[in-house]
């Protein structure tokens, strides 16, 4: 029974932090302390805070250690490079006269365990140019690849996923 008391305390408390976040953060959008504003703030902030008391912050699998962390930033540097090197090779494929394009649908697997880690996977390569996550089942992820180089499972993975994974399974497990 007290297992049970300490998780309520948990949800409660987590969603009066979202509660306080959204409404903070309604306020600096808006730039005014008017009561229409406040009023507003206070409802919505606490619909979405009662609609949603599992959160919706991609910090809500986080793992909290200082491993994660570094992990963060080394996976934000390697997203941007990856953008950069994306949008520079379809760019030359797109102004090539002969358009040399290989569209197709692979499967991808990952072994990432927690929802969040896999939807920051799915949203990763979705937003790198020439790939686009079509669905996301399970530890399958099919994703359109406009320059496939290749359909088998492994080397597709290799190719997409796999330098993703390597931090989002230390951020998220």
């Amino acid at each position: 029974m007290l297992t049970n008391n300490k998780s309520n305390v948990f949800v409660k408390r987590r969603v009066l932090v979202m509660f306080a976040t959204l409404l903070l953060f309604w306020l600096m959008l808006q730039g005014s302390l008017g009561f229409d504003v406040i009023f507003i703030g206070i409802l919505v902030a606490g619909l979405i805070a009662y609609l949603y008391p599992s959160g919706l912050s991609f910090f809500t699998e986080f793992r909290a250690t200082p491993e994660a962390f570094k992990a963060g930033f080394r996976y934000y540097a390697y997203f941007f490079k990856e953008l950069v090197k994306s949008n520079i090779r379809l760019a030359s494929v797109v102004l090539s006269p002969s358009l040399p394009i290989n569209p197709g649908i692979v499967k991808v697997r990952t072994k990432l365990k927690s929802k969040m880690g896999r939807l920051m996977l799915a949203n990763s390569i979705t937003l790198t140019p020439g790939t686009l996550t079509v669905e996301l089942k399970d530890e399958w992820i099919y994703v359109h690849w406009v320059l496939m180089e290749s359909d088998d499972i492994e080397a597709a993975t290799r190719e997409i996923v796999s330098g993703f994974e390597s931090y989002l399974e230390v951020m998220y497990g």
